[in-house]
Order: C-alpha cells, then sequence, then structure tokens
C-alpha cells in the first residue's frame, strides 16, 4: 500500500498558512509531507518563496510527519551548508526527514551573480556536492577543490543515521545517471510510459531505495473551476526541460506561457471534480511501484482540497505510513 503525502508549495502560499495546512493534513489522514525550496515564485500570480528550511523545522516540531524536500547544492547553496542542515533535521528528527539533491534551474541560482553552466557542468557540479555531503555525513572532515571548493569542513553535530539522499529526475537519462548515488529516485506526474520508463532505467542501472512521484493536480467540485485554478496558478509550469531549466525569471516565464490556454494545463495537471478520477489516477501510480505519492493541489487554497481528499480518497488507498528516511 502506498504512503499519501502532502505537497507544500512554498512559491504559491504563505509560510504561516502552509504551517497550517500541512497539519491539517496529518489530521485528515495524510502520512507523509514534502516542500519545496525555491528563491521566487514560476509566475507572478503564486507570489510566495518562503524559505524552506525555517519552515521545515516548524512544521517538523509541531507534527509528527515525515517530510522532504528538493534542493539544489552548488550554487545558491554551498555543500556544506547544505549538508550542515540535513544533518541538524536529521538529528532533530531521527528518521523523518530526507532530501532530494538536484542540478537546479535558472531561476533560484542566477542570485547569486555566477554565470548559469550548461546542463553536463551542472551534472558533474552535483555529483560533486553529493559526493561532499555524504562525507559530511559520514562525519569526515573534508577538503575539496574542483567544481565546488570546500576548506577543511566538519560537521560537528550529526544524526545517528545519515537521512536519505534522493535524486529528483524529469527524464529517463537523468534518472539513468543517478541510480549509482541515489537512495531513491523522485519524479513528477507524466504520462504513464514514461514513468514505467524512467523507473526501469533507474532500477536496471542498479538503482536502490524507495520510487517517490510527486502528483500535481486540481481538484474543486465544479470542474470549470478546477481547470480556471490549474490555469491561474500553473500556466507557467508546462515546459519540457530544457525551458523550465533555463527562463531565469518569473517575468521570464509569464511572457513564456503568455499564450498558454487551460487545455493546455491539463496535461501537466490532473484535473478534475470527480474524486472517484483523482483516486484512479493515483492507484494508477502506484502499481506502477511508487512507494510514496505526493499530492500538490495547484490551488492557493489548500483546506478544501484536504478535506476532500481526506474523507472520501485516502481510505479508498489503504495508506500506510512511511519507512524510516534514512540512507541506503
Amino acid at each position: 500500500m502506498p504512503v499519501i503525502g502532502f505537497h507544500n508549495s512554498h512559491e504559491q502560499v504563505h509560510p504561516a498558512q502552509l504551517l497550517d495546512a500541512v497539519r491539517h493534513a496529518e489530521e485528515v489522514g495524510f502520512t507523509a509531507a514534502m516542500c519545496s525550496d525555491h528563491f521566487a515564485p514560476w509566475n507572478l500570480r503564486q507570489g510566495h518563496s518562503g524559505f524552506a528550511w525555517s519552515w521545515l523545522g516548524a512544521a517538523l516540531a509541531t507534527t509528527s510527519l515525515p517530510f522532504g524536500a528538493v534542493n539544489a547544492p552548488g550554487q545558491r547553496y554551498h555543500p556544506a551548508i547544505v549538508a550542515q542542515a540535513i544533518a541538524t533535521l536529521g538529528a532533530m528528527f531521527p528518521g523523518r526527514f530526507w532530501v532530494a539533491l538536484g542540478s537546479g534551474e535558472a531561476m533560484n541560482e542566477h542570485i547569486t551573480g555566477d554565470p548559469w553552466p550548461r546542463k553536463p557542468v551542472r551534472e558533474a557540479r552535483l555529483r560533486e556536492c553529493v559526493d561532499v555531503i555524504r562525507a559530511l555525513l559520514a562525519g569526515e572532515e573534508v577538503t575539496h577543490h574542483g567544481l565546488v571548493d570546500v576548506d577543511r569542513a566538519r560537521i560537528w553535530t550529526l544524526p545517528e543515521q545519515p537521512p536519505a539522499l534522493i535524486a529528483p529526475a524529469v527524464t529517463v537519462p537523468t534518472a539513468r545517471v543517478a541510480a549509482d548515488w541515489a537512495d531513491g529516485l523522485v519524479t513528477i506526474n507524466q504520462p504513464l510510459d514514461t514513468l514505467r520508463e524512467m523507473v526501469a532505467a533507474y532500477r536496471d542501472a542498479g538503482g536502490r531505495g524507495k520510487l517517490v512521484l510527486q502528483v500535481h493536480l486540481s481538484y474543486d467540485p465544479d470542474g470549470d473551476r478546477a481547470l480556471a485554478i490549474a490555469h491561474d496558478q500553473w500556466h507557467s509550469n508546462v515546459f519540457p526541460p530544457p525551458l523550465c531549466w533555463d527562463l531565469d525569471t518569473p517575468e521570464a516565464f509569464e511572457q513564456a506561457s503568455a499564450h498558454v490556454r487551460p487545455e493546455h494545463v491539463a496535461g501537466a495537471v490532473r484535473v478534475s471534480a470527480d474524486l472517484g478520477q483523482h483516486t484512479a489516477w493515483i492507484a494508477e501510480y502506484a502499481e506502477l511501484g511508487f512507494d510514496e505519492i505526493y499530492l500538490h493541489h495547484v490551488g492557493k487554497e489548500q483546506m478544501g482540497f484536504l478535506d476532500a481528499f481526506g474523507e472520501h480518497v485516502l481510505p479508498q488507498l489503504g495508506v500506510t505510513a512511511p519507512q524510516p528516511a534514512v540512507a541506503v
């Protein structure tokens, strides 16, 4: 049976309201949570971008849920700082925190003023960061010179077990490459054949650990309103790589998505007023082998979605609690 979690979108919701929402998610039956880590929203209508690491401390302290976060070390974040943040949350909340380490998007990373590297360079930089973070979480003193530089770094407060380092991927090649370092794989809803190919590529390359899926959805009892919500909030999130990696401001995303129509958004967001349909979609993802499925209602208001899914969807899916989120 799958773990069904609640995805917390910092780009769309004020962090205080998001904290209320994740507490409510636990009350209605969600058994896990995860969040984004952005410096800016994807478009101007979303309008928020709270600091994920501050919020995670509050969320972990005021719920009993395990949490995951998506982070991009190497430019906006030095890998030693990421390792320290992971270690502190892991020490305070054993087995309840994991992080997905990706190569990032220009929209968040350009703020440092450093050039935005080509994708192969970003992937090489990520691998260096992963190796640095793993060594630091193992208690080693690290000096490293390459695409990132580290000088005699050591983490002094360590968890008993290092938290899991998960690989985020939206393409099959990325999933395959990540298999040799990751403690699991996380991706987003895509056509079932694509997801099936991605899972196979990761496992065939020796990928271990859990399979995690984030599902973008829009629910409202009025189907037209559900589609309107998806278009209003997620019209800028329909672009495949590399465009979504390389646009560098919310304004640029707004310009690129000016001609995106509501029906175009339905390819990236599961839109329906029918809770039975949402249940069936989630069940299909579970059948592909995903151990944890995180639901992201793309509207700014979360409580109605949480109540409806807690009452009508989660009971149909045999939701379970996750295993401890530790390295494998």
